[in-house]
């Protein structure tokens, strides 16, 4: 006997703002919806740890970001399985995986597609055809993004942005859900090219991966050491991934919660009014606009994860470090002084209350 969480409440209107309207039929459906995630996104967590050893914040931060329909820059030293473990939930999700490896020589065409001439056997003559590149996936692993130039790093900025790419004249629409996590590895420097800003900005969540603990350690060289292959079971399907993304918007927010994100994120901007000496010292630039709607997504996707219906400033605190980690622009200051982005963060929240 099926249960009522085996399959998502029907029907679903996706234009209707049901949480905060009086339709309750439609709102009925929702709070079936955010019972209905949290099964699953148990299940998720199950599956991914078939493969996936300890990393459990770094998960939560990658569901959130791509319910929230944001994508994530994801930084930290190799073999910690970061390919791995998108690849995998790629693999949960049902979702078509593509992994592009940024490289020196690597080419704006490389990552969109290219246009090619192509004979027409039954007629003779010659047409132009497009062949897709490696962005035209649901989930898209860009690796080592800082290697290559400026020019191609561009190259995902408007898939990112807008969800389409442009060659050779044409648009081209992406099949949704679209995620981008693109990563750096923090040791090496030389022969690399930082992301500008206003790139970085376009990334909902920066996400630090750290080394294992001895425990983790352990368990990692038994599995990845021995015959184990394990076998993964899909738990969301892409129309229940669009679903719940629209679901997602829908969230209801207090307003003392949108009051409390844009105060913590107007501190960030040193030549603000209400930027304590600390970030006037230590800050050459703040967060804008984009940090505040990422602060609130990532608030209402931790909310209903958690099985609660609106969020919480304690959700906005969750989120605050990846939000804001790469928007915050130190001085040199702050460098002689010892002073991380994330240490900023902490002391705002702190005295944020």
């Amino acid at each position: 006997m099926k249960s009522q969480t085996d399959n998502p409440p029907t029907p679903f209107n996706k234009g209707a703002d049901v949480l905060t309207n009086g339709d309750t039929t439609n709102k009925q459906n929702d709070v079936e919806l955010v019972k209905y995630l949290n099964v699953k996104y148990n299940e998720l967590k199950k599956e991914v740890a078939k493969v996936i050893v300890g990393q459990d914040a770094i998960i939560d931060q990658i569901i959130i970001a791509i319910l929230s329909r944001g994508h994530c820059l994801l930084v930290g030293v190799p073999g910690l399985a970061k390919t791995l473990l998108v690849k995998t939930l790629a693999d949960v999700l049902e979702l078509r995986f593509s992994r592009i490896q940024f490289t020196p020589d690597l080419m704006p065409s490389d990552i969109v597609g290219t246009e090619i001439l192509e004979d027409n056997l039954s007629t003779g003559s010659k047409n132009f055809k497009f062949i897709h590149g490696p962005v035209f996936a649901n989930m898209v692993l860009a690796d080592e993004i800082n290697r290559t130039p400026p020019k191609t790093q561009s190259a995902l900025l408007e898939a990112m942005q807008e969800h389409k790419v442009t060659a050779a004249g044409s648009t081209y629409t992406l099949d949704e859900p679209f995620f981008v996590l693109a990563t750096q590895n923090p040791i090496e420097h030389e022969g690399t090219y930082p992301l500008p800003e206003a790139q970085l900005d376009r990334f909902m969540f920066n996400i630090w991966l750290e080394y294992p603990s001895a425990t983790e350690e352990v368990d990692i060289i038994k599995y990845t050491t021995s015959m184990y292959v394990p076998k993964l079971n899909i738990t969301l399907k892409k129309d229940e991934i669009i679903m719940l993304q629209d679901l997602v918007r829908r969230v209801p927010v207090a307003d003392n919660v949108i009051e409390y994100t844009v105060n913590l994120v107007n501190k960030t901007r040193p030549s603000g009014t209400s930027a304590p000496k600390y970030i006037k010292d230590w800050l050459e630039w703040g967060a804008g606009p984009r940090a505040s709607q990422y602060l609130i997504l990532g608030a209402k996707t931790n909310a209903i994860l958690s099985g609660r219906f609106s969020p919480e400033i304690e959700d906005i605190k969750k989120v605050a470090k990846p939000v804001l980690r790469h928007r915050l622009i130190t001085n040199f200051n702050a460098e002689a002084d010892g002073i991380k982005t994330t240490d900023i963060i902490e002391k705002l929240l702190s005295e944020q209350g």
